[in-house]
């Protein structure tokens, strides 16, 4: 096994031998005093739980988290939990949304017995008007062991019956989808070399296209909820850690027949382009990229493809700290008490609010045609930004803007790329506001 050597010590960073050759290399580092470490991460408690989420964000800010507290760190940053909880509140949390989980879980089992088998489904189970396909030779990616007791086709075999239920149809339609995506997922990394592994990630996959049940499942999910499954033990705990990150970035994934999801953070993204560098969205346009296409798999995956593992969750660490909202738990957990008179709660610090939150508030807000800006369309201009002389002077068509963009793979500082989108932010800020 070979460990790339700029990388954490965990073992989910090690690197298959065969694969050491073609993946970026981490430059993602632990900084003594910077990155924030497991003794300041518990001297951020008080004794009975409450975080102080603004120092815990300082830090973040500066260095990253230390690998071995990053799930518990991202529980907080993705609104899981409460910065103003106790021990004992996130205790019964925890517990009850585990009992959730495990029950979603058994609809699901119940539906197909391959969820929470050990094994994962490659090749379609049903057709599309609810017959089960019982041809085992299309099977076999879905029992690697070989062994006839773990037979994937037992499900249909226990209901061969024409399913007519629209909405379990769909659900098993995707099924052996979530499988494709999920034996590609992370592959140069030893950490899936594991049966368990792979149908940890599809356990949680399949489960969360039932609950979903306006987006369900769709190709990239797989790469969000990969890191997941690696640094939250648990997978009841990471199913939820998987299922905040989705709350924030499922409209991308919401398709119509006339747009697709993600096509809202490109239109901002031409709009960002256009007014802090109108000369290269000019020439973006006369190249027929005005649509932004070419920018569509960095919002949608999160830069996974750009960046190596370990450095992509280095910027998605910074990313949520920098957004960060003290009230996320509330949104997702009470909104309907979002709405109510503010008078009688705790007037919140700026501090316990991102960086980037912090300049929305005092310039009045971030926004777009479509609503608020996320920082990941200013990383994405920060990227564009960087290669703008390269892109005008040498890019005649389409191709040469993915090429250009395609060599960035690998080659990107997540700390730069972050510093850089702060600053264009800025900018887009002070020049709506003068407009």
């Amino acid at each position: 096994m070979w460990r790339d050597p700029g990388a954490p010590t965990d073992s989910f960073y090690l690197i298959r031998p065969e694969c050491a050759d073609d993946v970026p290399k981490t430059k993602f580092k632990i900084k003594a005093g910077k990155t924030l470490s497991e003794r300041r991460w518990r001297a951020a408690f008080s004794p009975e739980g409450y975080l102080d989420i603004a120092k815990t964000l300082s830090r973040i800010h500066r260095g990253g988290i230390h690998p071995s507290i990053r799930g518990e760190v991202w529980e907080f940053l993705l609104g899981c939990f409460d910065p103003r909880s106790t021990f004992d509140d996130r205790e019964d949390i925890r517990k009850r949304r585990r009992v959730q989980y495990a029950t979603w879980k058994e609809v699901c089992r119940q539906m197909d017995s391959v969820v929470g088998s050990g094994r994962i489904i490659t090749a379609p189970l049903i057709t599309e008007d609810g017959f089960p396909i019982q041809d085992p030779l299309n099977l076999l990616e879905a029992n690697p062991n070989g062994n006839a007791s773990d037979d994937p086709t037992v499900s249909q075999k226990e209901d061969s019956e024409q399913i007519t239920d629209k909405r379990i149809i769909q659900w098993k339609l995707t099924l052996h989808q979530i499988g494709l995506d999920v034996v590609r997922t992370d592959r140069t990394l030893v950490y899936y070399e594991k049966q368990e592994h792979l149908s940890k990630l599809w356990d949680i996959l399949a489960v969360y296209a039932w609950i979903d049940k306006d987006v369900g499942y769709c190709q990239g999910m797989s790469d969000l909820c990969s890191p997941m499954i690696m640094i939250l033990d648990d997978e009841a705990d990471a199913f939820w850690c998987f299922e905040r990150l989705m709350r924030k970035l499922r409209g991308n994934f919401r398709c119509t027949d006339s747009s697709v999801g993600v096509e809202t953070q490109l239109t901002s993204l031409a709009s960002v382009i256009h007014i802090l560098d109108p000369k290269l969205h000019q020439h973006i346009e006369a190249l027929g990229g005005g649509d932004y296409l070419f920018a569509f798999r960095m919002l949608m995956v999160l830069f996974r493809r750009e960046f190596s593992f370990g450095d992509s969750l280095y910027l998605w660490e910074m990313m949520w700290a920098l957004e960060y909202d003290p009230d996320l738990y509330c949104m997702y957990e009470e909104p309907e008490s979002m709405g109510r008179s503010e008078g009688s709660k705790k007037p919140k610090s700026s501090r316990q609010f991102g960086k980037f939150e912090r300049e929305n508030m005092k310039n009045g807000g971030n926004v777009g045609d479509q609503g608020p800006v996320p920082i990941s369309v200013f990383l994405v201009a920060s990227v564009l930004k960087e290669k703008s002389t390269k892109l005008l002077t040498e890019a005649r068509g389409l191709d040469d803007v993915v090429k250009i963009l395609n060599d960035i793979t690998g080659n990107l500082d997540a700390k730069k790329a972050c510093t850089g989108a702060m600053k264009l932010h800025k900018r887009y800020l002070r020049k709506v506001k003068t407009a």
